[in-house]
C-alpha cells in the first residue's frame, strides 16, 4: 500500500529539555544507512511526507539491496529480498516518485535496472512539528528493528563463520558522563575515524580486498536518566524554539 499521505502539519510545540540530547543521538545512532557514505552523497530527509513514504519494510529492503549489490531490475532485486517482481516494481516506482531511486538505463518494463540516487540518508527524530517528529520516529523504529534482527541472526548463526570472523566481530558497552555537546562531538569523532578509511569500498567493488564482506556497524548512545532539575535553558522555559530539529 502506498504511504504518501499528504496530511497537513499539526501545531508546533516548544522543544523540551531532552531535545538537545536526542538531536545529538540522531547523529551518533547511525548504521547501515550512513556507513561508508561521503558527506556530499547523503540525502537529508526533513519532511513528514517523504519520511512516511520511506517507512515501509519492502522499500527499506529494496534500498538496502541496491546499496549492497548495485543496480538491479525488479525481478533481480525481488530474488534478493524474497518479494515478487510485481511488488518490487510498484515500490520502486514509489521510491522513484520520492527521489530515492532512478532508472539506471537499458531495458524496458520490469527489465529496467534501478539504482539509488544517493548512497546515504540522514534525518533527525527531533522536530518542532509533531507530524514530522512522529513520521521520523516511526522510520527510526523500523530501521532499528531491522538492524537488531540482523544482529540476532548473527548471534544465532555465528558458529557457521570461520574462527577469525568470530574473533573479530563483537560488541561492547560503557557508561560515561557526557553533556549533549560532548555526546555530539564524540559521535562525530568516531565517525571521522572510521568512515574515511573504507567509504570508497561501498561504491567501488575493485577497492574491496578479496576476503571482505559487508559488516554492519551500529552505534547507539543514549542517556539512561533525565537531566538534573533546572537544566532547562531559559529560552526553552520561555517557550522559544532553540533549534529547528534538523540534523547538524
Amino acid at each position: 500500500m502506498p504511504l504518501d499521505d499528504d496530511g497537513n502539519a499539526g501545531p508546533q510545540r516548544p522543544l523540551g529539555p531532552l531535545d538537545d540530547v536526542r538531536k545529538s543521538l540522531d547523529d551518533v545512532g547511525r548504521s547501515l544507512e550512513d556507513v561508508g557514505k561521503s558527506p556530499d552523497d547523503v540525502r537529508q530527509l526533513t519532511d513528514s511526507r517523504t519520511l512516511r513514504a520511506l517507512t515501509h519494510p519492502v522499500r527499506i529492503a529494496l534500498i538496502e539491496a541496491l546499496l549492497l549489490h548495485g543496480a538491479m531490475t525488479a525481478t533481480e532485486v525481488g530474488e534478493r529480498i524474497s518479494e515478487s517482481p510485481t511488488t518490487c516494481s510498484f515500490h520502486l516506482r514509489q521510491l522513484e516518485k520520492y527521489g530515492f531511486v532512478e532508472e539506471a538505463g537499458g531495458g524496458k518494463g520490469r527489465s529496467r535496472p534501478w539504482r539509488l540516487t544517493s548512497t546515504g540518508m540522514q534525518f533527525s527524530s527531533v522536530h518542532a512539528d509533531p507530524e514530522t517528529e512522529m513520521a521520523a520516529g516511526a522510520l527510526v523504529r523500523m530501521l532499528r528493528d531491522r538492524q537488531f534482527a540482523r544482529y540476532q541472526t548473527w548471534l544465532e548463526t555465528n558458529q557457521n563463520f570461520p574462527r577469525e570472523w568470530r574473533d573479530a566481530a563483537g560488541s561492547s558497552e560503557s557508561i560515561i558522563y557526557l553533556t549533549p555537546g560532548e555526546l555530539d562531538e564524540l559521535g562525530e569523532e568516531v565517525l571521522a575515524l572510521v568512515l574515511p578509511r573504507f567509504r570508497e569500498r561501498l561504491t567501488d567493488p575493485a577497492r574491496r580486498p578479496p576476503d571482505a564482506v559487508p559488516v554492519e556497524i551500529l552505534m547507539l548512545a543514549y542517556p539512561i536518566s533525565l537531566p538534573p532539575p533546572g537544566d532547562v535553558p531559559p529560552d526553552v522555559a520561555a517557550g522559544d524554539d532553540p533549534a529547528d530539529g534538523e540534523p547538524s
